[in-house]
């Protein structure tokens, strides 16, 4: 009986897993809400909030390249509506553009891959931050 219901559990955790990546919605809603903690995170930091750490920092920047690499892969015709999606019909009319902001915002995680110090963090921190809102400002519906 133990085993039955251990058996349907992992199974159960492995069906949802195999649901979440078939919805490009979810996912990139995921990977987006992944980039707003470290932005949070990122943030405090900048802010002095919270104490400089390279290895801190270098997480922030290894999210934000993740997502850049990730994003434009998510954004399939068939996900144009539905699932209180907040994407503008500009991405699938400007891909090249869409897709350019990614590679951009790719550039600028990278680049702050290497920070050492905080005044370093900053001037990387803030250049990829700025992706964020240009891009959100272009290609996201407000609600």
């Amino acid at each position: 009986m133990i085993r039955t219901v251990l058996v349907a559990g992992v199974l159960g955790l492995g069906l949802t897993a195999v649901l979440a990546q078939s919805d490009p919605i979810a996912e990139r809603r995921n990977t987006m809400k992944a980039v707003g903690g470290a932005t949070r995170d990122g943030a405090a930091m900048a802010k002095g909030e919270v104490a400089f750490d390279a290895s801190k920092a270098q997480a922030v920047f290894k999210v934000y390249s993740d997502a850049a690499k990730k994003m434009p892969g998510l954004f399939p015709d068939s996900s144009k509506t539905g699932g209180e999606t907040t994407a503008s019909p500009k991405i699938w009319e400007d891909q090249a553009g869409f897709k350019a902001a990614f590679v951009k915002f790719e550039a600028d995680a990278s680049a702050g891959a290497s920070v050492t110090d905080l005044a370093g963090f900053r001037t990387a921190f803030g250049n990829a931050t700025k992706n964020c809102g240009g891009c959100h400002e272009t290609y996201r519906v407000k609600k």
